[in-house]
């Protein structure tokens, strides 16, 4: 099988937090906070708000979205294309004046027109400097999760798992999704909340609606933002995020947010931004809806030999998908099939016979059969970088017998 490379957009490493990370738009990858790599320009290894992220986000190109998410994903995409040969960009200020028209038509009360779109007089510059300026470096798969997954960031997992224990618990058991799996995506999103953007959404989403080569996608989002002002669940000055548009410690786009956000407290607010019930239970929703079941797990690592992979390689066909990580592993085959083609568990030992159907995902050295949940995460950020290292930095967050990892101290000589 080919192995997996991480396209990582460097000049979105800074941009919003990790989620959600940024999708495809279609969403094609985004780069989120939670999936950028670090590269020689930018010493730090992948941060949490992975960069995150979409923000977030570090990610593989997939078919026609934009950026780094499948199609439905929360963040937003981030594999721009080349802009065009003539700006047909109208001014700005005719472009807000339309907006502030067509937003008024939509229902959206004049207040907020005002509150939201007065203060904007020219395009973020920063914005668009990400957007357009993205060098690619090519890391495989498991440089990416090495430097994702530090001992650090494992042991602050746990730390933030064992905090917030009795609510990942409860809002698990409630929408059917494994609390670790919920607890790993906050942490590559946002690294636990720490960090979830700095950008304000409205201003972000116009800079990015009027440029030309992705117009309708964040026109669509900047209008679904003024909803979000509309309806009161957060305010102008707390609606922030990535450059991208992707908000809150969860790295929603707004449309994702209409669609998936909760109101777990009951205060009256989807509160993605600063409330852990709200954060939590809208992770866990957006899993949900989008297939993950519940009492089962994502995948597994196992072995593959050369020959094995070779073997894969020309008998076993691939799946077909809307972008690259989908269509960059085999179809799901069941548990016997597998062990028939040479595969075996990480120690060597067989495969288990109860084991459900699974698709195979490989790096360069590193192997991973992969079930039907695993499809979830894709969902979530389509790059196998992410949900590779989501699932696994959730079976860390939990491992039983196993101290909390401890960072090693560089010696000075």
């Amino acid at each position: 099988m080919r192995a997996i490379v991480v396209v990582a957009a460097v000049a979105a490493l800074n941009g919003c937090a990790a989620g959600v990370t940024i999708p495809s738009m279609p969403v094609a990858q985004a780069v989120t906070p939670a999936a950028r790599v670090a590269t020689s320009s930018v010493a730090r290894a992948l941060p949490p708000a992975l960069r995150f992220g979409v923000a977030r986000r570090s990610a593989e190109r997939g078919g026609g979205r934009p950026a780094a998410r499948a199609a439905g994903s929360p963040q937003t995409p981030a594999a721009p294309q080349p802009p065009p040969p003539s700006d047909t960009r109208p001014a700005f200020a005719d472009f807000l004046a339309d907006v502030r028209k067509e937003a008024l038509s939509r229902g959206i009360r004049q207040e907020i027109v005002d509150a939201a779109l007065s203060d904007i007089e020219e395009p973020l510059p920063v914005v668009l400097e990400r957007d357009h300026a993205q060098a690619e470096i090519v890391l495989p798969l498991e440089a990416y999760v090495r430097r994702r997954l530090t001992p650090t960031f494992i042991r602050a997992g746990r730390e933030a798992y064992a905090r917030q224990r009795a609510l990942l618990d409860s809002i698990g058991k409630a929408y059917g999704v494994a609390p670790s799996i919920i607890a790993a995506i906050w942490g590559v999103e946002s690294n636990y909340g720490r960090f979830s953007g700095i950008r304000p959404t409205v201003a972000s989403l116009a800079t990015l609606a009027w440029d030309p080569r992705r117009s309708s996608f964040f026109r669509g989002e900047l209008f679904d933002a003024l909803e979000i002002l509309n309806l009161g669940d957060i305010d102008l000055a707390h609606m922030k995020g990535s450059w991208a548009g992707a908000m809150g410690q969860v790295q929603f786009m707004p449309s994702s947010y209409l669609q998936y956000a909760e109101d777990y407290d009951g205060d009256g607010h989807r509160d993605i931004w600063s409330t852990p019930a709200d954060v939590i239970a809208s992770i866990a929703n957006y899993l949900s809806g989008r297939g993950w079941k519940g009492g089962e797990t994502w995948g597994r690592e196992v072995r593959v030999s050369p020959d094995v992979a070779r073997a894969v390689t020309n008998t076993v066909e691939r799946r077909n998908g809307t972008c690259r990580a989908t269509r960059d592993m085999t179809v799901a085959l069941p548990s016997r099939r597998w062990q028939e083609l040479g595969v075996r568990l990480a120690n060597g030992t067989p495969l288990p016979a109860s084991m459900p159907d699974a698709s195979l995902v490989s790096g360069s050295r590193q192997h991973f059969l992969v079930y039907s949940n695993y499809d979830a995460l894709l969902e979530y950020n389509c790059a196998h970088s992410y949900a590779i290292s989501v699932g696994l930095l959730a079976d860390r967050i939990v491992a039983t017998g196993a101290p909390a990892p401890r960072a090693r101290k560089s010696r000075r000589r």
